[in-house]
Parts: structure tokens; C-alpha cells; sequence
């Protein structure tokens, strides 16, 4: 594993964070966006526009869809750097992340030149439309469905936990198109106007008070054939698509900032004592810093291996695991750390309230991005050899 990076990454480094410094402020714990109001938005829209007229977006898109055609290894440089800084990268995730890349992998020439330049310079935002209420972890078992209708689809169901659907343009939208079929067989992938006729978008407040998640109710909504990626039924091959750009994002964006925790440590006091001078909170610490490094250790072997282009494994969903427990782990302390103190949040918090969002958005890290159930299912398959989870459901159908 080489932990240095390669000439092209240093000099690409270099240019990142000198542009940075020059178009944003650097990061504090006050920088976090607590909710995804329309002033948030808009900045997002804003950034991504200026980030696109420096050639900053879409690395790793290739060349004829509007990106620069590098390696991944290179947007994850970016990654790294604008983590330093003040900038709201998260707005254009789904759009940047899974639904560009999705399109460009199953698009038509005709979706690839209507959809590609606006999610790259800032005029669509897009989300996601695959689970239900009934369908999470078991994806496959969508029972949203698109009906024909003349040129195009009826499409009538619910959605939830769709981040960012209360702002979005578009979304990327999982149906079933035919309900006599094996589940995995028969469904469909449309690309969703949010603005559509039919269409309730609700947000779910979450336990931190933000309202990111939403549920979407969609009631005899009409799609045009223009919109339905690939064919009739081959919805599940392109979500595989879409989960696997996914994987391999949050492979290596999510990290946990601990140095800033070992700060609060070293400030923290108990019965007016130092609280790093006991045992118990020691032991702890130290636990939370090895499994830290464990966690950096396979992200940067991840990294290496993207690198020299190879896709990431089952790393992905170890590393899941291991980010999920860390900041849980990380919340109960910086918590307790703080006494009554903790139950303060917003402004009168320490931080800002850094560590109480930390401590009440660490349980949603053991679901997002896939629960914790299905990557041990990953890791003992693909890693352990072990036999497969028994699947009485596989061929059902969902009539």
C-alpha cells in the first residue's frame, strides 16, 4: 500500500487547495449546513457553478459528457482538499455521484445531452427514488408501479428516506413494470420530473432537527418514454449501476474529524479534574483513536487500489461497518465528556453544537448507504466464503 501520492495526485493536490484558499474559507466546526433550507440550496447551486467555470466539476466524468475524463483517484484528491474548506459539496452529491454516472452508463445519446450539463453547472439537483416503506435492504422488493400509457408511463406508489427530494429537479426513480414477473426481473428505471403533476413531497424531521430525508407519494404520475433509462425490465441491472457508484463514493468520503475530538478531550474536565487523566476515559480514547486509524488505513488501501484501477471490494462494506461504530462511539463520548453542558445545542453549544448533531445523526450512519446487516451478509459471503443467506424470496413475484 503507498500512502504517498503519485506525481500526477501532488501536482493535481497542489492546484486544489491553491484554488480552494482562493474561493473559500477554511473549515470550523460552525461550517456543517444543520438544514437543507433554500438559502443552503441556492449556495450549493452557486458553488457547483463556479466550481464548473474552473473546470472543477465532474472529474472523472469522461471528456464527450462535460468532465474532465481523470481518474477516481483524482476526485478523491478533491475530496480530501475541499474537506479543508468552508464549501457545500453535499448539494450535488446524488446528481455528481450516482446519477450522471448512471446516465452516462445507461443513457441514450438524446438523455446524456439533456440531463449531463445541468447537474454540472448547477441547474438541476436530482435524489433518489429507490425505497419504500417495505422496501430497504431488500431493494428488489419495490412495489411503486408504472402502468403504460400511450408514449409513456402512469406511475402510482410511495418512496421515502429520499435525501434531498424536498429541493430537488429530478430523481432517479426504481418501478415495477411488471408484477408477474421474478421481482429482480421486472422492474424499470425512469427519470423523474419532481416538478410532475401528482407528485406530495414530505420531509421527515429528523431527532437532529434537519429535515434532509423525505417521503415521496406519487399519484397517477406520467413519465414520457424519453425518460425510461435503458429497456422494459431492466431496472435492477441499472440500480446495481447506480448502488455501485454509490459503494464506491462513500468508500472514501466519510471520515471522522479526530483530531477535533481529541481537542475536546484535552479541554474536558470531570468533577473539575482533567478527564483525560482517568483510566476509564483513556482506555476509551484510545479505542476510538486505533479503530480511527484502522478505518484510514483501509480507506487508503481502497484509494491505492483505485489508484491503479482496480474497483474496491468488500472493503466498502467493512469500512462501512467500522465508520457506522466509530462515530457512534464517538457521539457517547463527546457527550458524556461534556456533562450537563452536553444538553445544550445551537449556538449555546460547545462548538456550536457539533458534538450533540454528532452524538443524534450517528445512529442513521448504521442505515444509511446500506444497514449494517447487509454488509456483514457482504463480508461473510464475498470475504468469510461463508454460505450464502438463505433467500426464500428470490424468484417471488409482487402480485
Amino acid at each position: 500500500m503507498n500512502l504517498d501520492d503519485a506525481p500526477a495526485q501532488a501536482e493535481l493536490r497542489a492546484r486544489a487547495r491553491a484554488w480552494l484558499a482562493a474561493h473559500a474559507a477554511p473549515r470550523t466546526p460552525a461550517s456543517v449546513d444543520r438544514a437543507d433550507d433554500d438559502a443552503a440550496v441556492a449556495r450549493g447551486r452557486a458553488w457547483q457553478r463556479t466550481k464548473f467555470e474552473a473546470g472543477w466539476a465532474g472529474l472523472t466524468w469522461p471528456r464527450p459528457f462535460g468532465g474532465a475524463g481523470r481518474p477516481l483517484i483524482d476526485q478523491i484528491v478533491w475530496d480530501q482538499e475541499a474537506a479543508r474548506f468552508d464549501v457545500p459539496e453535499e448539494t450535488f452529491i446524488v446528481s455528481t455521484m450516482l446519477a450522471g454516472p448512471t446516465i452516462i452508463d445507461a443513457g441514450t445519446d438524446e438523455q446524456r445531452a439533456r440531463h449531463l450539463p445541468p447537474m454540472l453547472d448547477g441547474r438541476a439537483v436530482w435524489c433518489q427514488l429507490f425505497s419504500e416503506p417495505a422496501a430497504g435492504s431488500d431493494l428488489a422488493g419495490v412495489t411503486t408501479r408504472a402502468v403504460r400509457a400511450g408514449d409513456g408511463w402512469v406511475v402510482t406508489g410511495q418512496k421515502v428516506w429520499n435525501s434531498g427530494a424536498h429541493y430537488a429537479d429530478w430523481g432517479l426513480l426504481l418501478v415495477r413494470t411488471d408484477p408477474a414477473a421474478p421481482k429482480h426481473a421486472g422492474m424499470s428505471y425512469l427519470l423523474l420530473d419532481m416538478r410532475s403533476p401528482g407528485i406530495t413531497v414530505r420531509p421527515i424531521r429528523q431527532i437532529t432537527g434537519a429535515e434532509h430525508f423525505n417521503e415521496v407519494f406519487l399519484d397517477e404520475v406520467y413519465v414520457p418514454d424519453s425518460e425510461l433509462l435503458g429497456a422494459p425490465g431492466d431496472g435492477w441491472r441499472i440500480a446495481r449501476l447506480t448502488l455501485a457508484h454509490e459503494r464506491e463514493g462513500l468508500v472514501v468520503r466519510r471520515r471522522v474529524d479526530v483530531d477535533a475530538f481529541l481537542e475536546l478531550v484535552r479541554a474536558a474536565r470531570i468533577d473539575g479534574e482533567p478527564a483525560a487523566g482517568r483510566a476509564d476515559v483513556r482506555q476509551q480514547v484510545a479505542e476510538i483513536w486505533m479503530r480511527a486509524q484502522a478505518l484510514e488505513l483501509l480507506s487508503n488501501r481502497v484509494t491505492t487500489s483505485i489508484a491503479r484501477g482496480r474497483a474496491p471490494g468488500a472493503e466498502g462494506s467493512v469500512g462501512k461497518l467500522l465508520g457506522a461504530a466509530l462515530v457512534n462511539r464517538v457521539g457517547r463520548l463527546s457527550l458524556s465528556l461534556q456533562g450537563a453542558d452536553g444538553l445544550l445545542d445551537g449556538p449555546e453549544a460547545l462548538d456550536g453544537g457539533r458534538w450533540q448533531h454528532a452524538f443524534l445523526d450517528a445512529t442513521a450512519r448504521r442505515i444509511a448507504g446500506g444497514s449494517d446487516e447487509i454488509q456483514r451478509d457482504i463480508i461473510s459471503e464475498r470475504v468469510l466464503g461463508l454460505p450464502r443467506e438463505p433467500r426464500v424470496t428470490k424468484d417471488a413475484r409482487t402480485s
